[in-house]
Formats: C-alpha cells, sequence, structure tokens
C-alpha cells in the first residue's frame, strides 16, 4: 500500500502563484491529488495550473483575494463544483509588506498601524484564519480534512526588521494548535510547516546581491543554518504530501513540521 497516494482527494493550495505554494501544488498533483491553485496573478496562475496539467495531473485556477471572506467563500463553491468537496487544505499566503520593515531609519516606533494592520491582514487573516473559518466546517461535517499553515521560522524567533511578519506567523502557529484541539473530534487534522530559508521573489533582494554573491544578512542565516544553505521548494513537498495523507499522518495532528537545515536548533 503506498501510505503517500492522494488519489481522487481534492487539495486546495492558497498562495499556489508563490515559489513554494506553487511546489506544494505541483507536488499535492504529482501524488494524485486534483489540485484547486489559488492566488491572485493570474499569469502565475495559469503557468503552475498547465505545468500541473503537462505533468498528468489534474489542476485549475481559481482567482481569490483571501483577505476577503466572500471571495473565500465563492472560491469553496468553484472548488465543489469543480472537483467535489475538499479534504486538503493548505495556506500558503503571505509576505512581509516593506513598509512595516523596522531599519535603522525606520524604527519600530515608526511603524503605522495601518502597515502593521496589512502583514497582519495578510499572513494571518487572509493567511489561515478566513479559509480555515471556510474550509473547516465543511471539513468537520464530512470526518475528514487535513488543514496545513504554511508558517516561517519567524513565527518561532522574531527576525530583526521583520516585526510585524513575525507577530503574525506567531500568531499563525497558535491558530494552528487551537484548531487543532477544536476539529480533532470530528476527524480534521491542523498542522503547520515551518520552512526555513528558500530564496523565492520576495526574499531574493534581501539575499543576493546583483552579481548572485550572498548579501550580509544571507551569510548571516547560513552562518546560523547548520547545513549551511539554503533549501530548495521541492523540499517542502514530502512534508506536505505526509501531512496531506491519511494514510501516512492519520494520527497527527497540532504539530509544527520543521524544514529549516536545523535553523532553529542552532544556539551558539
Amino acid at each position: 500500500m503506498d501510505i503517500f497516494n492522494l488519489k481522487d482527494e481534492v487539495a486546495v493550495v492558497i498562495g499556489a502563484t508563490g515559489v513554494l505554494g506553487g511546489a506544494i501544488a505541483k507536488g499535492l498533483a504529482a501524488a494524485g491529488a486534483k489540485v484547486a491553485v489559488v492566488g491572485r496573478n493570474e499569469n502565475k496562475g495559469a503557468a503552475c495550473e498547465n505545468s500541473i496539467k503537462e505533468a498528468g495531473g489534474e489542476a485549475r485556477f481559481i482567482t481569490t483575494d483571501v483577505v476577503e471572506k466572500e471571495s473565500v467563500v465563492s472560491l469553496k463553491d468553484k472548488v465543489r463544483e469543480l472537483f467535489g468537496t475538499p479534504a486538503i487544505l493548505v495556506n500558503a499566503a503571505g509576505g512581509n509588506d516593506p513598509k512595516a520593515t523596522v531599519v535603522p531609519d525606520h524604527p519600530f516606533e515608526d511603524v503605522a498601524i495601518e502597515d502593521w494592520n496589512k502583514n497582519y491582514n495578510l499572513n494571518l487573516i487572509g493567511g489561515a484564519l478566513i479559509p480555515c473559518q471556510v474550509f473547516g466546517p465543511m471539513m468537520c461535517d464530512e470526518k475528514k480534512g487535513s488543514i496545513i499553515n504554511i508558517a516561517s521560522v519567524a513565527g518561532h524567533l522574531p527576525l530583526s526588521r521583520v516585526v510585524a511578519y513575525s507577530a503574525a506567523k506567531a500568531a499563525m502557529l497558535n491558530l494552528t494548535k487551537f484548531l487543532a484541539r477544536e476539529w480533532a473530534p470530528a476527524g480534521v487534522r491542523v498542522n503547520s510547516i515551518t520552512p526555513g530559508f528558500f530564496p523565492a521573489e520576495q526574499n531574493r533582494r534581501l539575499l543576493f546581491n546583483e552579481d548572485g554573491t550572498p548579501t550580509a544578512r544571507a551569510q548571516s542565516i547560513l552562518g546560523h543554518t547548520p547545513m549551511s544553505r539554503f533549501g530548495e521548494s521541492q523540499e517542502l513537498v514530502g512534508a506536505a504530501v505526509f501531512l496531506a495523507s491519511q494514510q501516512a499522518s492519520g494520527f497527527v495532528t497540532g504539530i509544527d513540521l520543521r524544514v529549516d537545515g536545523g535553523f532553529l536548533s542552532q544556539t551558539i
């Protein structure tokens, strides 16, 4: 028996237009799931959908604004119409708003509340809360489901500069444990994955100089990572498939699965 077989399961991957979310969407499809590719960028969404189809999988891109509950409710209805009732939800939407970044000429006390709220709304409210409110009760009714929230090492240890992002991801980790407890009696599992540092569009300029060499911040990160390298997006796929599969992780809920090269295990 292939305990990682997701054949005929329906998966919703929110944030699949990003590098990490896209890799997870393709990985779930490769394991047999029918995948709703969700995001706001139509070109990237179509590219992810086409990539899955070209590999023999089944997918459909659905444009959604996750910070608007009505949009997520519409997403749920479209997924059920296209594929059936989803049993897998991956919340991978997120990112840091530069306006809330703390740097020497823009200290913490100067961060505008509206900029803080933008980070909070994207990374917590839209990044986990609203999708869980919309899809969770349906999964509970079906007595089956796996919700996977994509967290961050910043949620465990507050990183310099990205204070609002770190706070939102910390809240996501707490929400994950709360929902794991609440929905376990209904057979719905809620877990998180904490990626370490994976070069993507939003952080590439922070990690690499124009000539491709690592920045001082990147060198500091690598020095704090026992494996001494950045992660590759495909390295998140196994963790996601494991948590998505009832056969592989049916008694696993409320955990945070770290894929960080040892970053959070390093002290001095």
